[in-house]
């Protein structure tokens, strides 16, 4: 079983003013140091225990890249340590290590090699190898004629031909295409059954939450956040659209989630309700009812255009359906300070049973990358529950006719 530990783990590099003052410093060492450090990762600790899967997220920037090459032991840290147990393997940059004027056969064998594995074990694994790529005869074409999607798959092919105890994945998955993408997280969900330590790097929230038990959010070289994948993307997103972390608050439902709250304050929204056909709010929704989701905004100082929407999660916080008033050509203009709103979405509570939140989002145009008045997660949490439809599998309730025709 493999196991990470990473423990005050940092990672600078020498900055000289000028071409010279490197030649001086090797040159004359008595006479001090001449370079600056820069500081890329610093005091980084966590752990990734057996059978764990763990997502790190970040800005382009943040010190994802840097901090999976000392983890995998391609650079060496500055001050810390990493130990890991068991069989390692890691797909990082796309194609690391593929030499260009090879073939996709011949570089399997020198990516496998360096994986561990014999000669023999590669060729008995390559009819394996060669399946899973689905490239045909491109393997035994030189590297430099393949796509970017073409590397990858060959890559990670080779990388998981054998489970591996550790199995590390940047960002190099985000260049398949979808079915690609499909097959190559159905593999790693196997690995997770049989008992693979995953560490994933991925700006893809659906993958991160479908996937992974816990997430760390790295923020300009340091451990900023760590905990339920949920939770961390959400502050995530939110961190995006402000730019700056001074309107990003998360506070403690009574369920023990943590909500995020994020936005300039300008508008909240100061109630939120699903509405039954009887006019009461509920918490316990049937399948297909009909519902009113109900919001009330107040604006608190004046705005030129608001835009509400909303976006109905599961308990994975993976989107089921989200739309705003941008989209529906219904934007407000002109709302006064003080003014208070009243939105009303009629609609059929076509979702399959579970446990369901509504995040909101008040804007000015269709994203809240311009003007974010206000971005709140778990703003609502309903169930919903089938108590009179025949049993059904899914997230979705999209019941057919049926016509059958036999000859």
């Amino acid at each position: 079983m493999g196991a990470i530990f990473v423990v005050n783990l940092g990672k600078a590099y020498k900055q000289y003013p000028t071409r010279w003052s490197r030649l001086s410093e090797w040159m004359l060492p008595f006479k001090g140091v001449r370079h600056k450090l820069k500081w890329v990762l610093q005091d980084v600790n966590f752990k990734v225990m057996p059978g764990e899967a763990v997502g790190l997220i970040g800005i382009n920037g943040a010190g994802k890249s840097t901090l999976l090459k000392l983890i995998t032991g391609t650079s060496q840290p500055t001050t810390g340590s990493v130990h890991m147990t068991g069989r390692v393997a890691a797909l990082l940059e796309l194609g690391m290590g593929f030499h260009p004027d090879f073939t996709g056969r011949q570089n399997a064998y020198m990516a496998g090699q360096l994986l561990g594995m014999t000669v023999e074990e590669i060729t008995g694994l390559m009819p394996q190898i060669e399946e899973f790529a689905d490239i045909g005869d491109y393997m035994d074409q030189p590297v430099r004629v393949y796509s970017s999607g073409m590397q990858m798959r060959v890559a990670f092919s080779v990388a998981t031909a054998r489970r591996p105890d550790i199995l590390i994945v940047d960002e190099a998955l985000s260049v398949g295409d979808a079915y690609f993408q499909h097959k190559s997280f159905d593999r790693i969900r196997q690995f997770r059954k049989q008992g693979t330590t995953l560490l994933l790097v991925s700006h893809d929230k659906q993958a991160i939450q479908s996937v992974c038990d816990r997430a760390i959010l790295l923020d300009g070289g340091r451990l900023a956040r760590e905990g339920n994948p949920e939770e961390i993307m959400d502050y995530y997103n939110a961190m995006i659209a402000e730019r700056e972390n001074d309107t990003v608050r998360q506070a403690e439902l009574e369920n023990g989630k943590l909500q995020t709250i994020s936005g300039t304050g300008e508008a909240t929204v100061t109630d939120i309700a699903l509405i039954g056909q009887d006019g009461e709010r509920v918490e316990v929704v049937d399948v297909g009812a009909p519902v009113t989701l109900q919001v009330t905004v107040k604006a608190n100082a004046a705005i030129p255009r608001m835009v509400l929407g909303y976006m109905i999660k599961d308990r994975l916080g993976q989107p089921m359906y989200g739309t705003n008033t941008h989209l529906k050509e219904l934007p407000l203009d002109d709302v006064a300070a003080g003014d208070k709103v009243v939105y009303r979405f009629n609609f059929e509570m076509n979702l399959g049973p579970g446990t369901y939140s509504v995040a909101t989002a008040i804007v000015s145009t269709e994203t809240h990358l311009v003007n974010n008045y206000e971005w709140r997660d778990l703003a609502l949490v309903f169930t919903v529950m089938n108590m009179r439809r025949a049993h059904f599998e899914g997230s979705a309730w999209l019941d057919p006719s049926i016509e059958i025709q036999r000859k």
